[in-house]
């Protein structure tokens, strides 16, 4: 029995990624035919291709990736809540007719602000409601979100305290915000629009590294300048945007292999894995409190430790998540991020990532090269894995290959690009105010800076 569901229910075929009857999940290529594959196949791969065991793939310094910093593993996951953030239902357990009332898919930093100071005001300073309210640490330092008595998080989407370093991301985005109040204020800026201009300077900056830092960091420059100057060819839509579940469900989990074994937290603190060591909805203590200039490369400083190739070898961290995020289960498989991955895409229905490669007028990986074969299997490749594999075989894990670049860029940018309040709509020769390292291209490293 199949124990995870999918965002849209896997026996309806929306016509089109951009026109499912309601809600804000579609697909990106509705004629293709899903892929079938034996649960026992599945639990096979789980266990092995996708998987690294303990001191293997996942801890050899080989394995690291110097084009990206290890940070952006985990901003990619505060940016797909993001996407995703619902106030009535976080997870995407549900069938497609729950889904109507989703708020439309769009980086616009929601899962930050919430609802706003009148609907959230837990969330605000009560002295200063243009400010968010910081928790204090176990140190008595402002380096912690805010948590009620039993240690849960007062945050817009409790995903965001999944573990302490997407938290610390979380709070560096709040900080990143009432950094511009203080900018705002030297400036005079009028009180009563005080807060909403800090929003959108804070969102547009944050729309701006989505744009011209990860994107270029995980599909390629050339892939991000050729959809901004020639349009997209895949993700094509009327109307208002549907999130493809060819992207949520299976591209773009390209930032699970992308978890080290260990990080570096700060100055003082090494050696410790996201799961179990660093698993949230609990205060973070002031050793783990995490300094930046480990996760992003910050002008002046050494570089940040790296992120792990794309590939389809998960750190063993990974492969026995914790009760809290996965409920209890007899099955050892359904532990592992790369079994319930590999599932989670049989479960919508989802086609081959060959079919999606011919689709886009593209050569297929080899079956030798993706390496299904020394597994038992014959057929086509569950698309997660073959995104991960195409990345391994075409840019040495380095960053995603010709679909899973394809399939991320196109939907980000066309999501952006749909999306009123956007700067690219509102303002298309806006360029980043806030203080920049690198000739104006505002980056991550910069906004936790500032903050």
């Amino acid at each position: 029995m199949r124990t995870h569901s999918c965002v849209i229910a896997p026996h309806l075929k929306a016509p089109l990624a951009h026109d499912a009857p309601g809600g804000k999940y579609g697909r990106m290529f509705p004629h293709l035919p899903a892929l079938k594959i034996d649960e026992d196949v599945l639990r096979a791969l789980g266990r092995g291709g996708a998987l690294a065991q303990p001191g293997t793939a996942a801890a050899e310094p080989a394995g690291d990736n110097p084009r990206i910093p290890a940070g952006f593993a985990i901003l990619g996951q505060f940016i797909a809540h993001d996407l995703t953030r619902d106030p009535s239902l976080l997870h995407h357990h549900a069938r497609l007719g729950e889904l109507r009332n989703f708020r439309a898919p769009r980086l616009d930093l929601e899962v930050v602000y919430g609802a706003g100071p009148l609907a959230n005001p837990y969330f605000f300073d009560l002295r200063d409601p243009d400010k968010f309210l910081i928790g204090i640490n176990d140190a008595g330092q402002p380096s912690d979100v805010l948590r009620n008595a039993q240690g849960q998080a007062l945050i817009a989407d409790s995903r965001n305290d999944v573990h302490m370093i997407i938290s610390q991301l979380h709070l560096a985005f709040l900080k990143f915000h009432n950094r511009i109040v203080d900018e705002l204020r030297a400036q005079a800026a009028p009180g009563e629009t005080l807060f909403d201009e800090a929003r959108r300077i804070a969102t547009w900056h944050y729309q701006w590294i989505v744009v011209h830092e990860f994107l270029p960091l995980t599909v390629g420059e050339d892939l991000v300048a050729e959809i901004l100057n020639r349009g997209r060819s895949a993700y094509v839509f009327k109307g208002a945007p549907r999130i493809p579940v060819e992207f949520a469900d299976a591209a773009y989990r390209f930032g699970h292999p992308q978890i080290r074994e260990t990080y570096r937290l700060n100055d003082r603190t090494e050696g410790v894995r996201i799961f179990p060591d660093l698993a949230g909805t609990r205060p973070v203590p002031a050793a783990y409190a995490v300094d930046w200039k480990h996760f992003f490369n910050i002008p002046g400083q050494p570089p940040a430790q790296p992120s792990r190739r794309i590939r389809a070898s998960l750190a063993a961290a990974l492969s026995s998540l914790p009760e809290a995020i996965v409920g209890k289960t007899d099955v050892p498989e359904e532990r592992s991020l790369a079994y319930r991955d590999l599932e989670r895409g049989i479960s919508c229905a989802l086609p081959s990532g060959e079919s999606i490669a011919r689709a886009l007028g593209l050569t297929p990986v080899s079956a030798e090269a993706l390496g299904l074969q020394a597994l038992g299997w014959a057929g086509e490749t569950p698309l997660w894995y073959y995104v991960l594999q195409e990345a391994s075989v075409q840019s040495g894990g380095e960053r995603l290959g010709d679909v899973g670049g394809r399939i991320i860029a196109e939907v980000l940018l066309g999501l952006l690009q749909a999306d009123p309040a956007a700067y690219q709509n509102v303002s298309p020769d806006w360029r980043p105010t806030l203080p920049a390292s690198r000739g104006g291209e505002f980056t991550m490293a910069d906004l936790v800076k500032l903050a």
